[in-house]
């Protein structure tokens, strides 16, 4: 890693000043895109951007240049909804979801009593994610409070901008996971007194869904959500059509699963629902006037069987839509390869997802759901420099794709189609290099100038 306050780096940038529409090209004023650009560090974030031969006469003598031509920079992604303690789970042979907790994540999560196994799991989430350009997670962590110490830690010392919360059951689960209802608050208010916006970290509340908590730890969580509007929630909605069928049976007065958390104070501009297959549009509505996000996670629910979420359902109404890994659920932390779920998903509903979209929801669209906005998801003076290093040319098949690309559109696409972990040359968080991939590939020899934006 270096630790220089100042350097710049020369390549092809991409980001994203608003919604590009579903179009394909993306509106105007939607996309700032240099071809020769550069990107100048200092202290962390990005002091300036813009294209090479504009900036190079400002640059102060000696300032160290580093020289990515032929590669794309964009903002690091973020995963708005994944489970660091369910890493190892990950490809367990096929459970629907009610299935999968009982045989493998409740198993698995018992484990994180141990610090040590906590930190050991910590530190391998952290590499894997930012292998894959992941820069920024909102992340289920077990109930034990050592498991959010362990991650916290980690993230701090590699100086991260992460969410992360403890969840919250104490009912429906094993001795070992399940909470004293106000003993679990009380870990969780400890928990947010040491690490809430402690360097760039912050508390995501984290009742795991309304089957594993009583009326009276949802309304606690609620309480606390109601005193401090700086944190964050994240929970599970509408998954399974199995899990609705429990909802109804464990909270008879509600008159449907959103209700139930409604009533408890949990829905607002910094909630995300996992999933939300299953809803109809006067929920979706709802959302959507409190301002919370659905956290789509395509390759989970693929793989669990759960349905195919309707992201023109949710857009019809403006409600916030983020793209999230849902690992262990999940088969791929890559953001590209959610990509390449979430399209696949789309073409089955008839509502495809161009690459604009994609990479937009990867960035800016998942930072200002987030609430996360005004530090990360943007290449712009004053952010927080957190940014991944594109190879188009990474591997052979993907560089015969994208020598025929005429347009940046199409080697969007490609990427996301055929990219994966070996298309991220270096991830960067803070303005430090987090990773840089080990092997270079014969096409790195003959960088090759990517087509314009259009």
């Amino acid at each position: 890693m270096t630790t220089n306050d100042s350097r710049l780096l020369r390549a092809e940038l991409l980001s994203f000043d608003a919604d590009p529409g579903d179009a394909d090209t993306p509106a105007p004023g939607s996309v700032t895109h240099h071809r020769d650009g550069a990107l100048w560090l200092e202290n962390g974030r990005i002091r300036a951007i813009g294209d090479y031969a504009t900036l190079a006469p400002e640059l102060p003598p000696g300032l160290e240049v580093i020289d990515h031509r032929g590669k794309l920079i964009t903002p690091g992604f973020i995963d708005s909804h994944v489970h660091y303690v369910q890493l190892e789970i990950m490809a367990s042979y096929g459970r629907q979801l009610l299935d999968w907790l009982n045989d493998y994540t409740f198993p698995e999560e018992l484990r994180f009593a141990s610090r040590e196994h906590a930190d050991a799991l910590s530190e391998a989430f952290l590499d894997e994610m930012l292998r894959v350009g992941t820069t920024t997670a909102q992340v289920f962590c077990s109930s034990h409070p050592v498991s959010v110490d362990a991650f916290f830690a980690a993230s701090q010392r590699r100086g991260l901008c992460m969410l992360a919360g403890k969840v919250l059951m104490d009912r429906h689960a094993p001795e070992g996971l399940t909470d004293d209802t106000l003993g679990g608050i009380r870990d969780s208010e400890r928990l947010i007194g040491d690490w809430h916006g402690k360097g760039r970290l912050g508390y995501s509340l984290t009742p795991r869904f309304a089957p594993t908590s009583t009326r009276a730890q949802l309304d606690a969580t609620g309480a606390i959500l109601r005193n401090d509007p700086s944190l964050w929630l994240q929970t599970h909605l509408a998954e399974n059509t199995g899990e609705l069928d429990w909802v109804a049976e464990l909270f008879p007065g509600s008159r449907d699963y959103l209700a139930v958390y409604e009533a408890s104070g949990l829905v607002g501009p910094r909630s995300t629902f996992a999933h939300g297959i299953h809803l109809d549009q006067e929920m979706r509505a709802r959302l959507a006037e409190r301002g919370a996000n659905l956290a789509f996670c395509p390759s989970s629910n693929l793989f669990l069987g759960s349905g195919l979420f309707d992201r023109q359902a949710a857009r019809e109404v403006g409600l916030g839509v983020t793209f999230a890994s849902d690992v262990g659920g999940g088969t791929d932390l890559s953001g590209l390869a959610t990509l390449k779920a979430a399209y696949q998903v789309g073409q089955l509903r008839g509502q495809p997802l161009t690459a604009w979209q994609g990479f937009h929801g990867l960035t800016l669209g998942n930072a200002r759901a987030l609430s996360l906005d005004e530090r990360i998801g943007r290449l712009a003076p004053g952010m927080d420099a957190d940014f991944v290093v594109l190879d188009p040319e990474a591997t052979p098949l993907l560089a015969r794709r994208t020598a025929r690309c005429r347009t940046l559109g199409e080697t969007l696409f490609a990427l996301m189609m055929l990219g994966d972990d070996r298309s991220v040359a270096e991830t960067w968080a803070g303005g430090r290099l987090q990773h840089r991939r080990e092997a270079a590939t014969w096409a790195n020899l003959n960088p090759t100038p990517r087509p314009g934006a259009g």
